[in-house]
This record gives structure tokens, sequence and C-alpha cells, in this order.
């Protein structure tokens, strides 16, 4: 009687395979519905705005912005994502086994497609600072947008891999109705920890602090010779400050992102085994936090880069309607 008078079943009509849905006072169950769904609008709206500056101004299509603009359309995809978060403060999944499967699918497969296209930026910044002089030949528009590709590609194949028993047969490892429960098998969650998570953060470490050193060494050797450069090395002194300007922004960018991915990790680590109960609130926890990032990136572009509040200034002006706006001087 105690345990039917604190908890209430996920469909009350299957008393003998509905989950137990815990009680939980008003005012936290009320907060969170808030807070999820500011940040899911937040992320949709803001990373909105940055694929529509990118894709609309063409002075804004350059290698690096291509990269941000994957970035942005993944984070914009996990906005609508975090709506079906909404229903796991009630402790029930009430949108059936396939959704719950291809949700956690859509999930794994964006998250696969921000941590490559981290490791890109990391490329792209450490070619910029370290071989600038090869930076126009070795990175192009037509280079990224494959390397996009192949990314978002890649992701699909990947976590198709991973999450195979669990798309073949939905709802598997449910232990009741109202759950959403995704397995891993051993050799499928090692590959996935090594390949989306050890081996990008470790390429991404190691090129920005080969990035971060050369910064440094370049910063050093701008101050001590400024007053003897001529004009045309002074052209070539603000168009390294550029880039060191962008490979700071971004690395802000990546340690937002490394700070927010690894506690799901770590959760993931330390588990005792390879299931997710999206349900649990130590899973629905990490998530969020991972989620936040998605929110963060357009925030960190606003205050570090002045074509992005320009840009954002035309899209709610509505001057982008304005006839050749796209030709429109962002820098």
């Amino acid at each position: 009687m105690e345990t039917l008078e604190e908890t209430e079943l996920c469909f009350p009509q299957l008393l003998n395979s509905s989950c137990l849905k815990p009680k939980r006072p008003h005012f936290q169950t009320l907060l969170s519905y808030i807070l999820l769904l500011s940040i899911s609008v937040l992320t949709t709206f803001l990373n909105l705005l940055v694929i529509i500056s990118i894709s609309h101004f063409k002075q804004l299509q350059t290698p690096t912005n291509l990269l941000l603009l994957s970035l942005a359309v993944s984070d914009f995809l996990v906005g609508p994502l975090l709506l079906f978060q909404i229903m796991f403060i009630d402790g029930c999944w009430l949108l059936g086994d396939l959704m719950c499967s291809l949700c956690q699918f859509v999930a794994y497969i964006l998250s696969s497609v921000s941590v490559g296209t981290m490791v890109l930026i990391s490329i792209d910044r450490y070619v910029a600072i370290c071989v600038p002089l090869h930076y126009s030949t070795l990175i192009t528009q037509n280079k990224v947008k494959i390397c996009v590709c192949l990314c978002w590609k890649f992701s699909v194949i990947f976590q198709t891999l991973i999450l195979k028993d669990n798309l073949q047969q939905p709802g598997r490892f449910n232990s009741c109705v109202g759950q959403c429960v995704v397995v891993i098998n051993y050799i499928a969650g090692v590959a996935d920890v090594i390949f989306s998570f050890i081996a990008p953060i470790t390429v991404i470490l190691v090129l920005y602090m080969r990035v971060f050193v050369v910064a440094v060494t370049q910063a050093r050797a701008m101050r001590s010779h400024i007053a003897a450069v001529s004009l045309q090395g002074s052209v070539k002194v603000t168009a390294k400050k550029s880039e060191l300007k962008a490979a700071r922004t971004l690395g802000v960018v990546i340690v937002v992102f490394l700070l927010c991915l690894c506690p799901y990790y770590c959760v993931a680590l330390t588990g005792q085994d390879n299931s997710i109960n999206s349900s649990s609130a130590l899973y629905t926890f990490v998530t969020n936090i991972y989620s936040f990032h998605s929110c963060l990136n357009p925030m960190i572009y606003a205050f570090f880069y002045p074509w992005f509040r320009k840009s954002v200034i035309f899209i709610v002006t509505l001057k982008i309607l304005q006839p050749d706006s796209c030709e429109t001087n962002m820098l």
C-alpha cells in the first residue's frame, strides 16, 4: 500500500506490465519543464541564426565557417530532440519502443557529428597557425565540404553498427512498458568509447597544444618586431592576429565542448554495464549537460565574433530580405 501511495503507473490500464512512475514535488517538475523547454527553444533559435548567417552572406562562407555551419546544424537538431527529453521528467516514456530507439539513434549520430566536427576544427586551426603559408592550398571550401559530408556519413554508419541490436528489435531490453532502455554490447561499447571519446579528444588536445605553443611564439615575435615591420609586413601581422583570434575563439568552443562531453563518458566508463536507461536521473542529468553545449556555442560566437553580431542585426531587422543583401560586407 505504501508503494502504491508513493508511486503510480505509467500506463494504469496495463497493471501487470506498466512501469511505476515515481511522484516528484510539483514545483520541481514544473521548474524542470520550464528549464528544459527554454534550453530547447534557445538552442534551436540561436543555431538557426548561425545557419542563416553563414548560408546567406557569401563573405562568411570561409572553410572555417563551413565547419561552424556543420556544427550549428547538428546543434540545431539537438533543440527539437530535447523536447523528447521532457517526458523523462516524469520517469515514463510514452511514445513507444520504436520512437525510443530512433531518438537514441539520432542523439548518438548528432553526438558523433559534433565530435568529428571538433576534430576538423582543430585540424583547420592547426594548419592556419602552424603552416599558414600552405593554408590556402591545404584547406579549401571543396575539401571542407567533402570532409563534412564524410563526417556525417561515417557518424550514421558507425552509430547504426553500435545500436544495431536496438534498431533491429526496439524495446527488447525494456523490463516494463514505459521504459526506454538502450543496451550496447561490450565490443560496441569499447569501440564507441575509443572512436567517440578517447581518440578524438587525444587528437584535439595534441593539435591545440601545438597551436597554443606556436601562437604564443608568434605573439612574442610580433611584439618584439612590431616597430621594425614594413607596410607589407604589417598586413601579414594583421592576418596572423586574425588567425590567432580565431584560434582563441574556437579553442573556447572546444574547451566548453569537452567540459560538457566528459561527464557523459565518465558515467559510461564507471557504469556497471553498457545499458542506457533514459529514465534514470543520472543519465538525464549528464545528457542535459552535454546537450547544453549546443546552446552555448552561438553565445560564444556572439561574444567573440563581430560578424555574427552584425549578421544577427540584419536578420532580426529583416534587412536580409533586401536585394543583394548576401553581398553585404560583414567583416
